[in-house]
């Protein structure tokens, strides 16, 4: 039995348009077929509706910590869900700067209670901190934020020799700002 079933759903995949049913199940899609005939807690007629899946926002500015009356984690991502925005990556350019690996887990504990999406953090570069880059695991963020224009605190990368060990020396995805 299925929690929830969404009935004639049109849904866009590979650029092809099609009527399908979506079951799901523990708050998962379970099964996506053209037709299910199940019992179900709740079934939803979605026809004429559009199914997307939800949207990822690889840079938002929440300004936590630090900077809360700009915005914050639980307000912000609120706001990102209202619009159908279920994943974001935050810039690391906060105060302090999420530019240690302690900063870095810092993020993840406040978002653990205070999101309602799926989030990820940015580790930020600066001129002097490769050997936190070098300890940063790629399974644990989303990637190194290099800001190599005009940026907040100490995260302005302006010298060659440091973007030189940067770029040689991540184990992750980098990200760059011009």
């Amino acid at each position: 039995m299925y929690d929830l079933v969404l009935k004639n759903c049109n849904v866009i995949n590979e650029n092809v348009e099609s009527q399908v049913d979506i079951a799901i199940k523990n708050q998962r899609i379970e099964k996506i077929a053209a037709s299910i005939d199940s019992e179900s807690s709740e079934e939803l007629d979605l026809s004429g509706k559009l199914v997307i899946p939800g949207l990822i926002d690889d840079q938002v500015h929440f300004r936590e910590p630090g900077l809360t009356h700009k915005g914050e984690i639980a307000t912000e991502s609120k706001a990102a869900l209202a619009g159908g925005v279920t994943s974001y990556f935050e810039m690391p350019n906060v105060n302090p700067n999420t530019s240690t690996i302690e900063n870095l887990e810092k993020k993840f504990e406040m978002a653990s209670t205070k999101s309602v999406g799926n989030y990820s953090f940015y580790l930020g570069a600066t001129n002097d901190n490769i050997e936190e880059i070098k300890k940063h695991d790629p399974k644990t963020s989303c990637g190194l934020k290099v800001f190599m224009g005009a940026s907040t605190g100490d995260l302005l990368v302006d010298k060659y020799e440091s973007l030189e060990k940067i770029f040689e020396h991540c184990p992750t995805n980098i990200v760059t700002h011009f």
